[in-house]
């Protein structure tokens, strides 16, 4: 399994926990329908902090999608969204660039028809941001 086939597995594992009463173990469930292979542990971190860091991850998106409230946006469209942010900010083991890129195709395939460049424009946003507070804080 490629790290794009995973990242659309941790996205279904997402989306499901919504509709499971915040049932976290449905990843393991996840993980025995779609056999990942070598990208199990990224796939167990990937969803597990995107869970961890949500409320935090949420105010973010909150702030940057000015007229939004994260509990209006389309299911598919937050967990993109959320999952990105997790990778971008906190797991940093992939270049930001890649990260963008990937959440942009998951949206075109998943999304809503404005889901792409929303998602784009947030996350832009979002990078820019904290990338420029890392920058402080090393100067």
């Amino acid at each position: 399994m490629q790290r794009r086939e995973a990242r659309a597995e941790i996205l279904k594992a997402l989306y499901g926990y919504e509709f499971d009463d915040g049932r976290r173990g449905a990843i393991e469930d996840r993980l025995v329908e779609c056999d990942p292979g070598e990208q199990a542990d990224f796939i167990r971190e990937m969803y597990t902090g995107t869970l961890d860091r949500k409320e935090e991850i949420d105010r973010m998106i909150s702030k940057f999608a000015v007229g939004w409230k994260v509990d209006r946006l389309a299911f598919l469209d937050r967990n993109i969204l959320r999952m990105a942010l997790y990778e971008l900010l906190y797991y940093k083991k992939t270049p930001a660039e890649v990260v963008i890129n990937e959440a942009i195709e998951l949206a075109k395939k998943y999304g809503t028809d404005n889901a792409p460049k929303f998602i784009n424009g947030i996350l832009d946003r979002i990078w820019k941001e904290e990338s420029g507070r890392e920058d402080e804080l090393r100067a």
